[in-house]
């Protein structure tokens, strides 16, 4: 059967399934070489373990035979010493003429011509099997002991059945976890790469539509002689295009900085309020030209501290309170306000709009992104806030605005508890005054 092509391969297969898969053959393989080596290793030593244990036992057997003189009468199917679970023990005599006597009578024939020297213990066919055979001198005459190894060949049979039949198993066993483990462990990271692909094509779109109605824009003023006051126009519009241009350009560098290596929150404590009403100012210009009403409720029980560099919270007010001013709609009212309870700090801006829709909820922060295309703005904003809110530990909280009606943008963040230091203790009494101080030392709160 011939392989799929490899065009219809890709099609059938994802990438990241093909490279899980291939990783997975890979880590079997170099395991199935590590299961052979250890079950050649362990073979081995098992093979020399029972051989051990027989050379022990006929060695004692042939010790004691020696030391006591051979029978005069053959045993009787072989000699066992009382072990019924190993196999029979047989001896011979062999006399200097090389004369065999057996001294079993059960025992095989000798081969012929066998004679006791150095390399024993020796294994040898006797009668169709193997048997295994020590000699000890007695005068000047060897007695011989053997046994057959056809148990030990059998343990050894069984064992090896016993690895080939696992072997199968832990192959298959370890491909599919390799698969499963490569899989999960490629997700995020082919989801990473779907995602640089969406933001490189949106990056590219973005940046083609300024550029567009700037080329466009030239070439109309150049096309024909033109008054000043079309000329002003045209350049007008590419002056307009160019700062749409190099803001997307800015956010787009701040991203990939950020996205790089993003530097650590600072440990200085920050008032959320300040950054509130600093924001709320700063925009009220901007609303009173669309006749929009921006209050700030930043009085709280206690100080809004939290730990986090001030121009990135700035950047993230300025991106929510933007977004509040965008769809608020003509003649309608965005609220900012700071909260601080159950030892967090949150920070909410509200609209008048239309809300945010719960389908659009799970798309909110992607880049390129807009809720709602009234084009404007390049969809990089939550993007950015999303960023700064991940890296200072916040938690996002979008919802519906009760008062307002519209949407609700919230972030919160754990509050920076301040330090408290104790004051330097004053001594008793001090050089050239005979009055002992009394005053107690009192803790100083640092913010």
């Amino acid at each position: 059967m011939r392989p799929a092509p490899r065009f219809l391969r890709r099609r059938l297969l994802p990438p990241q399934f093909a490279h899980a898969a291939r990783v997975a053959g890979a880590a079997t393989l170099i395991i199935a070489i590590v299961y052979t080596g250890c079950v050649i290793a362990l073979n081995l030593v098992t093979a020399a373990r029972l051989t051990g244990q027989t050379d022990a036992r006929l060695r004692d057997r042939a010790t004691e035979a020696s030391r006591y003189g051979a029978p005069d009468v053959p045993l009787k199917d072989g000699d066992d010493d009382g072990d019924v679970d190993d196999a029979p023990l047989f001896l011979w005599l062999i006399s200097p003429s090389g004369r065999v006597t057996r001294l079993s009578l059960d025992s095989p024939a000798l081969p012929a011509g066998l004679r006791p020297g150095p390399g024993w213990p020796v294994t040898k066919v006797i009668g169709g099997s193997f048997f295994r055979l020590v000699a000890r001198r007695t005068g000047s005459q060897w007695i011989v002991a053997g046994q057959s190894l056809a148990q030990n060949r059998h343990t050894q049979a069984v064992l090896l059945d016993s690895e080939i039949a696992a072997a199968p198993l832990l192959l298959v066993a370890m491909f599919l976890g390799s698969l499963t483990v490569g899989l999960k462990a490629l997700g995020p990271v082919e989801q990473s790469r779907r995602r640089q692909l969406e933001f490189t094509a949106d990056a590219s779109h973005e940046l083609r539509t300024p550029l567009s109605v700037i080329s466009a824009e030239a070439d109309i003023a150049l096309a024909s002689p033109r008054s000043a006051a079309e000329y002003r126009g045209s350049l007008s519009r590419i002056q307009g295009e160019g700062k749409r241009l190099r803001r997307i350009v800015e956010d787009l560098l701040w991203l990939a900085r950020f996205d790089s290596q993003p530097p650590p929150p600072g440990d200085e404590p920050l008032d959320v309020a300040t950054i509130a009403d600093t924001c709320a100012d700063r925009f009220r210009p901007v609303a009173r030209v669309r006749s929009i009403t921006i209050t700030a409720d930043t009085s709280t029980p206690a100080p809004a501290l939290i730990s986090a560099p001030p121009e990135w919270i700035d950047r993230l007010a300025g991106v929510l309170m933007d977004n509040a001013c965008r769809y608020a709609g003509l003649d309608g009212s965005v609220r900012i306000s700071v909260g601080v309870a159950a030892g967090r700090v949150s920070l909410a801006i509200e609209d008048s709009g239309p809300g945010i829709p719960e389908t659009e909820r799970p798309r909110l922060f992607d880049r390129f992104h807009r809720a709602a295309d009234d084009g404007q703005g390049s969809g990089l904003g939550l993007a950015i806030a999303d960023s700064i809110v991940r890296s200072t530990g916040g938690r996002w909280s979008v919802g519906r605005s009760v008062p307002l009606g519209g949407a609700r943008m919230a972030v919160s963040w754990r509050r920076h508890q301040p330090r408290h230091l104790p004051a330097p203790s004053a001594p008793s009494w001090y050089p050239g005054d005979d009055r002992a101080g009394h005053d107690e030392a009192r803790p100083i709160a640092q913010d």
